[in-house]
């Protein structure tokens, strides 16, 4: 099976059926095997082919069901489409799989898909309703409609409409077939049922199989003879579920809303693809298996097309067959589609099994595209919902600041958003590395911990005085001493993190004008460099194109930077100078001030120096108390001066760099001034710079205006030069075509006439195909390059030649391949028949040994020989066995091979193809097609000519064992051992006596002696074929070899020998009789053809036969209708010539003999008429008289029974292109006339009839030559009379005139084509009225009705279809069938009653089929072409019976009368042909 969901591929599978009792009575084998636990099947040895299922044979139905349908009736309750469809040949278990079998006895167990499907939705729909019920939510509707159709010969059938007559499927159906806005497909005029259970769509389904057509064939008892497509459409209202995202409303809880949804489920049977010779179909079963296996082959076509990635984007042929365009939807449209692979196990399939697998395989590349089938309201509900979601989404995303709008007003994600998110993963990051990383810590410091506890409690127990609560107490302190440490450190780390924050900020605020701003300017002069150099390629853009603009840039933006920067020192050095100055004020007054400090100081101790002298000393503790305060005092002050005196030499090393500051100040000043100076000029340089470029480029612009100016004017001339070069090229080649036309062949007086006027528009390409043609036979037959084929030159390059010779080795491969394979096929199927009858023997044997058992009578010996006989039967059986499996393994191989072998992609070939290519291509595959059709033809004739000897020796063999058992009767009766020989060959006569060997021929001939007496054995034989054949007269003639043995000679030998025995064996009369010398009709005056009789029906021939009449009395012998060659003496020439000369010469009708290569055929020449001086071009006869017209501008009149022409119909304005008579008038044709002249007592013109209506009494146009047809005329090309010669139909350019004889009056014409009417003719319906049937230009025929006093202009009744490639140039009616002969070189039969194509000849002529006629007393066809030739086919196949040359120029017209044929033709003549025997067998 396949299936597809939203754009899924698509899968395939396959159900094997069990192998049927007839298989295993026959020894079929199993020649597929299923992998155990994949969905694989191996055909054959080891061929694998994998699905997505696979069921063997032991597989329930149950388990097939749940695999492949539950999904898909789950997915119609969500509103998708599903089909599924069992495939397969005849009698591989579609129908019970599908389940619309229906039998009687059928298990639960053994329902099919339908059935349980049915159960399977009713059930999903009450389980549905009830959930809804418990939930308290709204009941969903349900409403079931069932459609069952049933498609019998491309017809669309309604199984539902009970008013259906059982006959009915044989008229046209009234269904048809649409499709709407989206690509769905729907009928209308089919019945549809509303259903509410599943018990009442079984009983509609039930009662839809029975009217369902079904017969029986050699393969299947009960066989499809339709596809039949069983259809639910499920549609149910339901409550929207809730699982959106968008924010519902506050009264969301108080609306329900509700939405539709529509889905529809195909289940199709298909009727099983068959092959008629398994089948054995015939009658309506054959073109019901044709129908079947048309439209299995448009599916096919479609699964090709869709699934072979190479054909993707080629049509898609839904419209081919009407199965196709039901199930469009279903292959590669909306809908989940699975397909069962139906297969037999059989080896006696294994073909068929094959196909059917490759079939499905292709199944799988299908896609899919599935969409929720909602009503038009619940898709804007639900379409509005997705909408309100999405901006509720934008809306957040501006409030969050996610989303913003530019400045051009364009809208973006901001790119906070962007940095944010990535700062939040590397702080996630970083989160995991520090947690991993305190882990760490951790672990070390108890580590740490550990050791110098350990450390501690070592020194301690050396010292003698560890315990263990000391050395608790230590690694406690120790503990908490780490511990303090760490926080210490990360305390530490902490405020120098801070320190540096706030140094950066500083710094951040300093480069604003802060106090501190000139070290961090010095910091980064290069990064405002970069800045400033950046903005100055801003202002300057890429507009400059030239090199000394791009230095001026350069340097102007060099000199830019450095003047910023040392701008920007100089403010930094003013800075500082301000701030060293204010530093000294500062530091000056503190300086004072701690001078005064120590002065008041050193006053205090020598104050305090003196009073201690003069103090009483006091206690010691006083005194030191006194000293410890000022000690201090003393301290402090001497660090305070030491701070001072480092600010003192800070301050001094400041004021001495001073002077260096101001030195650098000055310096960088005047820079900067002569940085200004030298930017002012570079800019003045610039801006002229871009005054001389703005002038070169509009200097530029004007120049390469003119220049194209002048490069169109040059190329305008140069194309005109060529365009004048290719019209002289192309007349020269015209002209060339033209002169080699007349040199292959002459043109007949029709084209000669087309090529002389101006051609149509349309003409050439029309011609193109003949003319290129005949270049390409002039060439190859020249063997040189002339000068035609250098018109193809142009495309016939090298890739046009590789790509050919390509192509044609992949047809030639192709071709091969598949000889290879049916071949081998039917070697298999040749071992399969020889299974079968070697297991109905063994089964008759071992039948027999079991009764033999049971009687037990002399039973060892008997049951000894049949045991061995069973057992080499069952050898043999194994043997063939192998033999079978060895077949398909070489199948398999070559299906692989060819797989494999495709190396030349043709489709990518001619995809590759430019028009010259294409022409090129198109031309050598038209000749190869000439070419193999002429092949086929050729071995078609040689065919029949082989089954025509075999035939025929058959015949002699039989005729020559009759005659050896007449004559062994008589020896017999005197030789006892040739009687009990003859006796023994009797009882084995079981067999028919042609299959008596040579050996027992020989065996008799030597009993009998008769090798020696040569001449008594020829006379025996005459005697007994007399005896055998007295009804054919006397066949004395000499036999081939001379002597009796003739009849016993080889096979080989036999058919070397000359033919007459096999006229012997047909009753014909030899035919070296034909050349019988002067001399030997007088040795032998009693007959010309030997002792010959006529029969009474060629006594009859005779009697009507005037030529014959005219030759017995002129050589008084006697009368034969085969005449013999009349040689005249210059003496009767010139007698002729003396007796003529009063009027002009007369023509004559001549015997003729026939030449030497052609008298072994049964059609030929026996007279020529000749007489006109120029191309005879029409001709019409009756049995007594013969009417040409020619070229030479007349129309003679010739009587058959003297031989002699009997008057000339002249004066005419041109070629006489058609003639007809009735009751002494002759209608003759030329240009737009139509001459009606009464020959009763002389050639009268009596009327003038013109193809505008007009009627002239007597000869009203010019007798003088004229081509010109005059205003409001067209050319006439040819006429017809009705059967009772009342009425008068020409073709007069695109429409048929009609003339009422009786008046001599136009009564209308028939309109409707689009081209000129090449050709008509007239036959009479049973109801009185006249049918006319016309061929024309435009590749037409149509047939038109007209009723007895019609008038005006009619439309035709009917037009034929399919229509010819070319013009119609012939036409003939036989009973109730229509042969049409086109330039197309085809002829096409078709039915006038069913007004269908029957038949249309293989490549019927070598070139234009120009003329057709049936034979008179045959039920042969006969058609002329331009080539000359006659080709013979059988009326009722249209098979091809051989061909006789029967001029060397283009045969115009062929006419008959009641016994003879004749052909008129561009070689001046009209030539009499006769039938010399039967023409079905082939005309050798």
């Amino acid at each position: 099976p396949w299936s597809a969901s939203n754009s899924s591929t698509s899968s395939s599978g396959g159900q094997i059926r069990p192998q049927l009792a007839k298989e295993k009575i026959e020894g079929c084998h199993i020649c597929t095997f299923v992998m155990p636990g994949e969905p694989q099947v191996v055909l054959g040895k080891d061929k694998a082919f994998t699905y997505d299922h696979v069921f063997d044979m032991d597989t329930q139905q149950e388990t097939i069901y749940n695999h492949c349908t539950e999904k898909l009736i789950e997915g119609c309750f969500e509103g998708y489409n599903a089909t599924i469809f069992a495939y397969g040949q005849t009698g591989s278990g579609k129908t019970y799989t599908m389940g619309t079998g229906f039998d009687v006895n059928i298990g639960e167990e053994e329902l099919g898909i339908i059935p349980r499907a049915v159960n399977h939705l009713f059930r999903g729909i009450e389980e549905r309703i009830q959930a809804a019920t418990e939930q308290g939510k709204p009941v969903p509707e349900f409403k079931i409609n069932a459609q069952f159709l049933e498609l019998y010969n491309e017809e669309v059938l309604d199984l539902f409409d009970s008013t259906r007559d059982i006959e009915a499927r044989k008229q046209r159906s009234n269904i048809k077939i649409h499709e709407d806005a989206n690509g769905g497909i729907y009928t209308v005029g089919v019945t549809t049922r509303t259903v509410n259970s599943a018990a009442e769509m079984i009983q509609c389904l039930k009662l839809g199989a029975l009217s369902r057509t079904t017969a029986s064939t050699q393969m299947n008892v009960q066989s499809s003879r339709s596809h039949a497509i069983f259809t639910i459409h499920l549609c149910q209202v339901r409550v929207c579920s809730d699982n959106t995202t968008d924010n519902r409303l506050t009264n969301n809880s108080e609306i329900n809303e509700f939405e539709t949804l529509t889905a529809k489920f195909h289940f199709v049977d298909l009727a099983g693809s068959e092959r008629l010779k398994r089948t054995g179909a015939t009658g309506d079963r054959a073109k019901e298996g044709i129908s079947i296996n048309c439209g299995l082959l448009a599916l096919g076509n479609v699964i090709s097309a869709l699934g072979d990635r190479s054909k993707r984007s080629t049509h898609v042929p839904y419209r081919d067959s009407k199965l196709t365009r039901l199930l469009q939807d279903s292959l590669g449209g909306n809908s989940q589609t699975m397909m069962i692979a139906c297969i037999s196990p059989s080896d006696r399939d294994f073909m068929e099994t094959l196909n059917t697998l490759k079939y499905a395989n292709r199944a799988r590349n299908i896609k899919n595209k599935v969409v929720v089938n909602q009503d038009r309201a619940s898709q804007q509900i639900s379409a509005l919902r997705t909408e309100i979601a999405r901006l509720q989404m934008e809306l957040m995303e501006y409030k969050t600041g996610k989303r913003m709008v530019g400045e051009d007003g364009m809208e973006g994600i901001n790119d906070l958003v962007h940095e944010n998110s990535m700062l939040q993963t590397e702080n996630n990051n970083l989160r995991v590395r520090v947690k991993a990383m305190q882990e760490t810590i951790d672990a070390q410091r108890t580590r740490l911990t550990h050791y110098l506890s350990n450390q501690a409690n070592q020194a301690l127990a050396k010292a003698g005085e560890g315990n263990e609560e000391i050395a608790n107490m230590i690694q406690n302190y120790i503990k908490e001493i780490e511990e303090l440490r760490a926080k210490l450190l990360e305390s530490e780390a902490v405020s120098e993190n801070l320190r540096k924050t706030l140094s950066r900020a500083s710094t951040r605020s300093s480069l604003y004008g802060g106090p501190s701003s000139f070290s961090s300017a010095l910091l980064a002069p290069e990064k405002e460099a970069i800045i400033i150099g950046n903005k100055m390629e801003e202002a300057w853009g890429p507009d400059d194109t030239f090199g000394v603009a791009e230095n001026v840039q350069a340097d102007l933006a060099n000199i830019t930077c450095e003047i910023a920067i040392k701008q920007k020192l100089i403010d930094e050095l003013e800075n500082s100078q301000r701030r060293l100055h204010t530093l000294r004020q500062q530091y000056e007054q503190k300086l004072m001030m701690l001078q005064n400090k120590i002065k008041d100081t050193q006053l205090e101790r020598d104050r305090v120096l003196h009073n201690m002298g003069s103090v009483e000393t006091g206690t010691e503790e006083k005194a030191k108390k006194i000293k410890v305060e000022y000690e201090r005092k003393l301290s402090s002050m001497n660090k305070e001066l030491q701070k001072l005196q480092s600010a003192q030499k800070e301050h001094a090393r400041l004021l001495k760099n001073q002077s260096q500051y101001e030195k650098q100040l000055k310096k960088l000043q005047l820079d900067v001034t002569e940085m200004k100076k030298t930017k002012v000029s570079l800019m003045r340089q610039m801006k002229d710079q871009q005054e001389r470029n703005r002038a070169a480029e509009c200097r530029r612009n004007r120049e390469i205006a003119s220049l194209k100016k002048d490069q169109r004017r040059h190329q305008l001339k140069q194309m005109e030069a060529q365009k004048r070069q290719q019209e002289l090229v192309l007349r020269r080649k015209n002209e060339e075509v033209t002169a080699l036309r007349r040199q292959v062949r002459p043109v007949s007086g029709k084209v000669s006439r087309k090529v002389s006027l101006p051609e149509p528009l349309q003409e050439p390409s029309h011609r193109a195909t003949p003319a290129r043609m005949h270049t390409y036979g002039v060439a190859s037959s020249n063997g040189a390059r002339s000068s035609p084929v250098r018109m193809g030159s142009a495309y016939l390059s090298r890739t046009a030649r590789a790509k050919w010779q390509s192509l044609e080795r992949r047809v030639s491969d192709i071709i091969m391949q598949r000889m290879t394979i049916s071949n081998m096929e039917s070697d298999m199927n040749r071992l399969l028949k020889q299974r079968e009858e070697l297991t109905r023997r063994r089964e008759r044997v071992s039948r027999k040994r079991e009764k033999m058992a049971v009687e037990g009578a002399d039973a060892d010996r008997s049951l000894a020989s049949l045991n061995e006989e069973l057992e080499s039967l069952s050898a043999n059986i194994d043997y063939i066995n192998d033999s079978i499996a060895d077949c398909q393994a070489n199948i398999m191989q070559m299906e692989e091979a060819k797989e494999e072998g495709d190396t030349v992609d043709v489709t990518a070939v001619i995809s590759s193809c430019n028009l010259s290519e294409a022409r090129f291509l198109l031309d050598h595959f038209m000749n190869m097609a000439i070419n193999k059709g002429l092949q086929a033809s050729q071995k078609d004739s040689q065919l029949k000519v082989m089954e025509g000897r075999l035939k025929q020796t058959e015949i002699n063999s039989a005729t020559q064992n009759q005659l050896l058992f007449h004559m062994l009767k008589e020896k017999a009766e005197i030789n006892p051992e040739l009687d009990a020989l003859l006796g023994s060959a009797l009882q084995g006569g079981k067999t028919p006596t042609d299959h008596l060997n040579i050996t027992l021929a020989s065996d008799l001939m030597k009993l009998c002696g008769e090798t020696k007496q040569r001449s008594k054995a020829r006379r025996r034989t005459t005697t007994q074929m007399e005896l055998l054949y007295a009804s054919s007269g006397d066949l004395s003639c000499e036999s081939p070899t001379g002597d009796f043995s003739a009849p016993l000679l080889p096979l080989s030998e036999r058919l070397e020998a000359p033919t007459d025995m096999q006229g012997h064996a047909l009753g014909h009369t030899p035919d070296r009789e034909q050349t019988v010398s002067p001399s030997a009709l007088s040795a032998r005056p009693a007959a010309i053809s030997g002792s010959r009789s006529p029969t009474g029906t060629e006594r009859r021939q005779l009697e009507r036969s005037p030529l014959s009449r005219r030759r017995v009395q002129e050589k008084g012998s006697t009368v034969t209708h085969i005449p013999a060659p009349i040689h005249t003496s210059p003496h009767n020439t010139t007698e002729a010539k003396t007796k003529g000369s009063d009027y002009k010469s007369l023509g004559v009708i001549n015997p003729v003999t026939a030449p030497k290569n052609s008298r072994g055929a049964k059609l030929q020449c026996v007279y020529v008429a000749e007489g006109h001086t120029k191309p005879v071009l029409c001709v019409d006869a009756t049995d007594d008289l013969l009417f040409t017209g020619s070229k030479d501008r007349t129309c003679k009149v010739w009587n058959l029974v003297t031989g002699q022409e009997i008057m000339s119909l002249a004066d005419h304005p041109s070629s006489v292109v058609s003639v007809r008579y009735t009751s002494s008038l002759v209608f003759t044709v030329s240009t737009a006339y139509i001459k009606v002249w009464d020959i009763r007592d002389s050639a009268k013109c009596i009327r003038t009839l013109t193809s505008s209506g007009q009627v002239g009494s007597g000869d009203v146009c010019s007798s003088a030559r004229s081509l010109s047809i005059p205003p409001g005329e067209s050319q006439i090309n040819q006429i017809s009379l009705n059967p009772s010669g009342s009425f008068l139909y020409a073709a007069a350019g695109n429409a048929v005139r009609m003339w009422d004889l009786r008046k001599f009056v136009s009564t209308g014409k028939l309109t409707g084509h689009l081209g000129p009417v090449m050709c008509l003719t007239v036959d009479k319906l049973g109801s009185g009225q006249d049918v006319v049937l016309t061929g024309s230009k435009d590749h037409h025929i149509k047939m038109y009705e007209v009723a007895e006093g019609a008038q005006g202009s009619l439309s035709s009744s009917h037009t034929f279809d399919p229509t010819h490639q070319d013009s119609v140039e012939s036409l003939a009616v036989h009973r109730d069938v229509l042969y049409s002969g086109s330039r197309d070189y085809y002829i096409k039969k078709w039915d006038l009653a069913s007004k269908q194509l029957l038949q249309q000849s293989a490549s019927a002529q070598a070139d234009w089929v120009s003329a057709l006629g049936v034979v008179p007393g045959s039920p042969v066809l006969l058609s002329g072409c331009r080539g000359g030739l006659l080709r013979l086919w059988h009326v009722d196949s249209l098979a091809p019976l051989g061909e006789v040359r029967g001029h060397d120029s283009p045969i115009n017209g062929l006419a008959t009368n009641g016994s003879q044929l004749f052909t008129a033709s561009d070689d001046r003549t009209v030539k009499v042909w006769e039938a010399k025997g039967p023409l079905e067998e082939g005309v050798h």
